[in-house]
């Protein structure tokens, strides 16, 4: 029915004449009386059959039967409306016999009437049956509808390579989360620069652990100076152009200046942090507004009067419940807050977002389906997502594995930086090192910035096992070096420094390994243990670098262990082994605890 025509005669739903024949347990089609109608064209009647003249509700008033012309009176009496085939002019009904000849039909045209045997239970099956059926159906058309609706929701961009080829279950997940300063488009106007292209002005590295305990969600403050490497990006004719990169430039410039887009967002963040990315999300100003109106608010708590003309937050201390316009205006507010800078915003920003978490998480979202539907229709239109996760079901599945994290394990965290030295009035910042470059080995390594209480796997204790033993004497070590880290020299560096500095003088380097590595391994034989665990006392190796195998046979046809370094090299003698808690000084909020923005 056409929404136009609503409530007119002539355009009833042909799906509210169906009625149930309680004789067959079928459904038949029931014109209106004022329809005057017959069946709509490629709408089957019962069994296929088209309505009989004189059948009730076929132009007849107060829907009687009628008697049809030349039938005689009584002739058609004590038959159930039904459907069926011809025979010598006239229907046969499914479920009646046929008509006798001989005595009863010569009895007035009427004949005996036989008791007939109720099957009460078969009709109730054969109504719930075709009902069921009906539901599963409509169920389906609608869910398949209503998904393809979803899907047309959301804006993708291609990845250009720069990311995993997405997430997988057996292994940590990585997403980059941005937040774009665009104010084009839809409910983004009125905010600074209209002409704003959309750099990354607020963005966030989550990474998840492989078995799910523990995440943290690392900010990168737009104002760091860094290298933006060259970015191979498919362009709209599907050819590919490399966008040249930019030495010591702010780390918003690697979206939206020279037509960057997300993809080499990936792609600097994965050189800053040696973290390679499985998927990115982009978020514009209306994002905010939607997603928090979504779940009827998100809660805050401030420790003092905020009133900020610039971003038009004007709240009291204490706690509120903020959303739309409000709660945007609350994540881009940083000049009554703190020292009045990026970082200060950075933390706000950083409640806001456990807040919405927790949010999402509760039992009051979740069993509502009203706000899953309105989460659904504003995560879709707010986004924008690489090709690689553009269907709401790669999206939901997403969703289930995020979804097994404990909110009391979630950090959030921001990149450890300093005023930028080379400035006389410092307004950019540089990472702090090492706190920097040990964060992101924490997270590499699945390390919790929080203390996880669980209990440790028959796997990881024999991993951890490795370590455990006699060490030989470093004159008794016998390895081989190769260079899969991606830096040049690593492994002449290496051997030099193990030969010179550590008297491993049983050592060789033999160039570059078939392929890069993310991660570097030691290999090595049994009858080598010792040799294994003291090359990695002296190189920091974790116990996970640690692969018993089979050595291979050196120069001199002796057998030796293969070192093969990678992208977690950070340079000979510096330990690889990730540090078992967060750096002093890394500034951090916990998503499961509420504080008060100062």
């Amino acid at each position: 029915m056409d929404a136009q025509g609503r409530g007119r005669a002539d355009d009833i739903d042909p799906a509210d004449q169906w009625v149930l024949n309680p004789q067959t347990g079928d459904y038949e089609l029931r014109l209106s009386p004022s329809a005057g109608q017959s069946a709509p064209p490629g709408v089957p009647g019962p069994r296929g059959a088209a309505p009989r003249p004189g059948a009730r509700g076929a132009g007849q008033p107060g829907g009687r039967r009628g008697r049809e012309p030349g039938r005689e009176p009584g002739r058609d009496q004590g038959r159930e409306h039904g459907s069926g085939s011809r025979e010598h002019g006239r229907e046969q009904v499914p479920g009646q016999r046929r008509r006798r000849s001989g005595p009863e039909a010569a009895a007035g045209g009427r004949r005996k009437q036989r008791p007939k045997k109720k099957n009460t239970g078969k009709k109730i099956a054969m109504w719930s049956g075709g009902t069921v059926a009906f539901v599963v159906v409509v169920a389906a058309v609608g869910g398949y509808l209503y998904y393809q609706h979803l899907n047309d929701n959301i804006t993708s961009v291609s990845d250009d390579g720069a990311g995993t080829g997405g997430f997988s279950k057996d292994r940590a997940i990585n997403i980059l989360l941005v937040g774009t300063d665009k104010r084009d488009g839809k409910g983004n106007a009125g905010y600074g620069d209209e002409g704003s292209a959309g750099h990354a002005d607020t963005t966030l590295l989550l990474h998840v652990s492989k078995d799910r305990s523990n995440a943290t969600a690392l900010s990168i403050p737009r104002d760091m100076i860094t290298d933006i490497p060259d970015c191979p990006t498919k362009q709209d004719d599907g050819s590919t152009k490399v966008i040249p990169g930019s030495k010591q430039v702010r780390f918003n410039e690697s979206l939206g200046q020279n037509d960057r887009t997300p993809s080499c967002t990936m792609r600097t963040v994965t050189e800053i942090t040696g973290i390679k990315l499985d998927h990115f999300m982009v978020a514009d100003f209306n994002a905010v507004k939607t997603l928090s109106s979504a779940v009827d608010g998100v809660d805050v708590c401030l420790a003092k009067d905020i009133d900020d003309p610039k971003s038009h937050l004007k709240l009291s201390k204490g706690e509120h419940t903020i959303e739309g316009e409000e709660a945007l205006a609350f994540v881009r507010t940083r000049h009554s807050v703190g020292n009045g800078g990026d970082l200060s915003r950075i933390e706000l920003q950083q409640q806001f977002l456990s807040s919405l978490m927790r949010k999402l998480k509760s039992g009051g979202t979740l069993t509502s389906p009203k706000k899953m539907i309105s989460l659904a229709e504003a995560g879709t239109k707010a986004l924008t997502v690489d090709s690689k996760i553009a269907d709401i079901m790669k999206l939901r599945d997403l969703g289930m594995e995020l979804g097994k994290l404990d909110m009391k394990n979630l950090t959030f965290a921001t990149t450890p930086v300093d005023d930028n030295p080379a400035e006389k009035t410092p307004v950019t910042v540089v990472p702090r090192q090492p706190q920097a470059d040990n964060l992101f080995s924490m997270m590499r390594d699945d390390v919790s910035l929080t203390e996880v209480k669980k209990k440790q796997k028959k796997e990881k204790a024999a991993v951890a096992a490795r370590l455990k033993g006699p060490k030989a004497d470093p004159s008794d070590v016998r390895v081989d070096i190769y260079n899969g880290s991606g830096k040049t020299g690593a492994a002449q560096a290496t051997l030099s420094w193990l030969q010179n500095n550590e008297g491993v003088t049983k050592s060789s380097q033999l160039g570059n390994a078939p392929k890069n590595l993310p991660k570097t391994t030691l290999e090595y034989g049994a009858d080598q243990a010792d040799q294994a665990r003291r090359l990695a006392q002296l190189m920091g190796l974790p116990a996970a670098a640690l692969k018993p195998g089979k050595s291979e046979k050196n120069a001199q046809g002796l057998p030796a262990m293969v070192l093969t370094l990678g992208a977690d090299f950070k340079g000979a003698g510096q330990s690889i082994t990730a540090p078992s808690k967060a750096p002093d000084g890394v500034q951090k909020v916990e998503a499961d605890k509420t504080v008060c923005a100062k």
